[in-house]
């Protein structure tokens, strides 16, 4: 196929992530370029420019995604702005990356899929752990029957840093805004779940739990911690090609020491397959004690960023974008869609459900 671009140009709201994976990721793509970042506070968005040589910043997204040389707007910013944000980004024709979780609620992420469907965009959500080489392996692996039909799957996270009660307060610990780890964290093993098996969870049973209440702002004022550290979830997975009667496990802590840890299990009738965070993958057969290691190639990390594994699917899908928008496409094969980011929101907001009620939820769909 035949380029119909020469050049992407990127525009980046938020300078977290998005100043030390995202820009990074993308520069290093043939065809990329980052035509605007925006930022909230206009010190970091000069700060952001000036470190990568960007000519257009604002204290004003507006400004960002209207800019006629963006043609992908990446929202990484908290959950809460996601909703507006995408809504104009789509009024103005631009292909969007949006984090996730994509939005606060099921209402919100219906209304930004409706906006989007039937339109000549690139409407995706940042799951990046779908495009490590690895988890494109052990996906595969799954759908060939390596290890029988799955029974149950596992995940666990363990982040400890936020066990120091020093960190500040800000929006992570804000429910209004979308904070705590449901939403960062098991927004993606929920993600995997459903793209690994190629089937939906039916129910969720969630505790959520904050273990650090206060934390100090940056005016000195001591505030309360209104979101979860902790996130426990018990799923139950429909039926399908690959799994059975399949329960799940998810333990998510951000503060369980003593290193970081994010791994998938899957435990089928032939044996298991284990994903760790940089997607080194391992197979255990029913007849044998021990994981044996599988060939794969890891995916480029980005440099002086912690190797969490996020930045080695990052770079991957980074590159995909880029690629699929110069030859004009407006899709790509694994990529999270709007509608994923729906399925998704509707485990999470059932999962809030359950911890509310105490009992387990019916996903409603």
């Amino acid at each position: 196929m035949s380029l119909v671009k020469d050049k992407v140009g990127i525009g980046l709201i938020g300078t977290g992530f998005a100043r030390r994976v995202q820009i990074p990721a993308f520069l290093a793509c043939a065809g990329a370029w980052i035509a605007s970042v925006a930022s909230g506070s206009y010190e970091n968005a000069k700060s952001t420019a000036e470190e990568h040589g960007i000519i257009h910043f604002s204290s004003d997204w507006r400004e960002t995604v209207s800019n006629p040389d963006v043609d992908l707007v990446c929202i990484t910013t908290p959950p809460n702005l996601h909703r507006e944000m995408t809504l104009f980004a789509i009024e103005h024709g631009k292909h969007i990356l949006c984090e996730k979780p994509m939005a606060m609620n099921v209402g919100e992420a219906q209304e930004m899929t409706d906006a989007a469907a039937g339109k000549s965009i690139l409407a995706l959500i940042d799951h990046e752990l779908r495009f490590q080489p690895g988890r494109q392996i052990a996906r595969d692996m799954l759908r060939e029957g390596a290890i029988g039909k799955v029974r149950h799957a596992k995940a666990i996270f363990q982040a400890p840093s936020r066990g120091d009660a020093s960190l500040p307060w800000n929006w992570w610990s804000d429910a209004a805004s979308g904070g705590g780890a449901l939403g960062a964290i098991n927004s993606h093993i929920i993600d995997s779940f459903n793209w690994f098996l190629g089937s939906p969870i039916d129910t969720v049973f969630c505790q959520l739990h904050s273990h650090i209440k206060q934390r100090r702002a940056a005016d000195g004022e001591l505030r309360s911690v209104t979101t979860d550290d902790e996130a426990n979830m018990l799923l139950r997975f429909h039926d399908g090609s690959v799994s059975w009667d399949a329960t799940g496990l998810v333990s998510v802590s951000m503060l369980e020491i003593p290193k970081y840890q994010n791994r998938m299990e899957f435990y089928g009738t032939e044996g298991a397959i284990r994903i760790d965070h940089r997607g080194d993958v391992f197979i255990a057969r029913r007849s044998l004690e021990s994981w044996d290691a599988v060939d794969v190639e890891l995916a480029p990390a980005v440099p002086d960023y912690p190797d969490t594994g996020f930045t080695r699917g990052f770079t991957v899908i980074a590159k995909e974008i880029v690629d699929a928008l110069r030859l004009g496409r407006t899709s790509i094969n694994d990529a999270a869609t709007f509608e994923d980011g729906l399925e998704v929101q509707r485990v999470l907001d059932a999962a809030r459900r359950s911890n509310s009620l105490g009992r387990m939820v019916r996903i409603e769909r």
